[in-house]
């Protein structure tokens, strides 16, 4: 079971929002190469509200995924995209439910 985790909380500047979605949609791809993310989840809250929430078994996969891909283009395209730097909030998983791996 995914003890750790991530909730990632991002709001698109004005006129961004289908920019913010088509960037979540694109970062799944980056995280299907992550063999330690074991569940990675991008959605929108509203029209200008977006979240991502993922799952790792160890700690070091967790900070892993801190350190990939998707940080790195969260961090380059931050300034064009997101009104605030996104806000990455360390979780501890208590009950999950995934399929089996």
């Amino acid at each position: 079971m995914p003890a750790y985790g991530f909730f990632v909380e991002f709001e698109a500047k004005p006129g961004k929002e289908d920019d913010v979605a088509q960037f979540l949609v694109d970062a799944k791809s980056l995280v299907d190469a992550e063999p330690g993310t074991l569940a990675w989840f991008g959605f929108r809250l509203g029209p200008s509200s977006f979240r991502i929430f993922d799952a790792f078994e160890t700690e070091e996969d967790r900070e892993a995924h801190l350190q990939g891909e998707v940080r790195r283009q969260i961090e380059l395209r931050g300034d064009e995209l997101f009104a605030v730097p996104p806000t990455i909030t360390p979780v501890g998983v208590l009950a999950a439910k995934l399929p089996p791996h």
